[in-house]
């Protein structure tokens, strides 16, 4: 019974997982835009952004003065929930509506890699897993089904 259910999911004693899974949407350059109005339709708290020209600079991959001002990274609580936001670089693919990827957060990093193994199977790696400036460990794969997934290992 669902609220049986309910109940034992409420009171359970692994109630406080290792684990967070959070939907992470992208943009295409108007992610302040939309971040700005989602925290005022929520009355949330304003989020830090992070900008693309935050990042350690890549001789390999020179950014514009306009690329440097998009979004990386921020992401919007409210209700007891996050979704995390940022804008896509200029080039990258983007439709409207399916811009949207599945973030796994983790402290354990053995379980990390073990779904990054699983996930890759039949996908497409876009970052492998590996240390990132702002995170100890990050990879973005499709899987076979299309769907986006940001693995992340919590400090």
């Amino acid at each position: 019974d669902y609220n049986a259910a309910y109940r034992f999911a409420d009171y359970h004693p692994f109630k406080e997982a290792l684990m967070a899974i959070t939907p992470y949407v992208n943009f295409n350059g108007n992610c302040r835009e939309a971040v700005t109005f989602y925290t005022e339709v929520f009355n949330a708290v304003s989020p830090n952004i992070m900008t693309f020209g935050e990042m350690p600079p890549d001789p390999d991959f020179p950014l514009s003065e306009d690329m440097k001002k998009l979004v990386m990274h921020t992401e919007l609580k409210f209700e007891g929930g996050t979704i995390m936001f940022s804008d896509v670089l200029p080039g990258s693919p983007f439709t409207p509506g399916e811009s949207i990827s599945i973030m796994v957060s983790s402290k354990d990093e053995k379980a990390l890699r073990r779904y990054w193994e699983r996930l890759k199977e039949g996908g497409t790696v876009g970052m492998e897993l590996a240390p990132q400036f702002w995170s100890n460990l990050y990879g973005f794969v499709t899987d076979k089904f299309g769907l986006g997934w940001q693995l992340d290992l919590e400090n």
